[in-house]
């Protein structure tokens, strides 16, 4: 093979990375070949380190380089709260910027009919086992709140209503240091209709 054909193949790998279009894999490409081929080789490890080592949690899905992850193995956390979360950036977020203590089941997407993606295709016949194996008391629906979230969320609690399991959602609105007039109409609907007691 040529390198010319080497380098157009690395280039069109990189371009599987969300928001790495032609050129930035061209630049990042060079970058590596050019620059720092010691870089390009710890990456190259890593990732497929990663690739071959990383898998889902058996619970919640989440990604883990054991069977259960660190968060499902750990008794402390209350196992009557279920958070339900689109990805494991999401479930990260929270652990971040929250003190939730209770568990979390990862859909790894939501339901996008038009794209041919149903409730099994997100793992929802895994969460009807765990919500009858387990003693959840509350589901804390945390999708994004886009159209596809929106739709995930309604479904879930229409699949959870029969079983006398609490559902809440988180709120939805004006981001802290925001100003009324610049956020979108839909946002400030939303915000506005869950409006709490103070």
């Amino acid at each position: 093979m040529s390198a010319a054909t080497l380098i157009e193949q690395l280039i069109e790998a990189l371009r599987c990375l969300p928001g790495v279009g032609p050129k930035s894999a061209r630049r990042v490409a060079f970058h590596l070949l050019e620059r720092d081929r010691h870089g390009a080789r710890r990456l190259a490890e890593a990732l497929l380190s990663a690739v071959e080592g990383v898998h889902h949690c058996q619970s919640c899905r989440t990604l883990s380089e054991s069977p259960v992850c660190a968060l499902c193995a750990n008794p402390q956390r209350n196992r009557e709260q279920l958070c339900i979360v689109e990805t494991p950036v999401d479930a990260q977020a929270i652990e971040r910027a929250t003190n939730y203590r209770g568990l979390y089941f990862v859909l790894m997407g939501r339901l996008s009919p038009l794209d041919g993606i149903g409730p099994s295709d997100i793992g929802l016949d895994q969460l009807e086992k765990r919500l009858t194996a387990e003693p959840i008391q509350e589901i804390i629906l945390a999708t994004n709140p886009t159209v596809e979230g929106e739709a995930t969320a309604h479904y879930i609690n229409e699949l959870v209503r029969p079983r006398n399991i609490k559902v809440t959602r988180i709120a939805h609105g004006v981001p802290l240091g925001g100003e009324l007039e610049y956020v979108d109409s839909s946002t400030l609907s939303h915000a506005f209709s869950g409006r709490r007691e103070l």
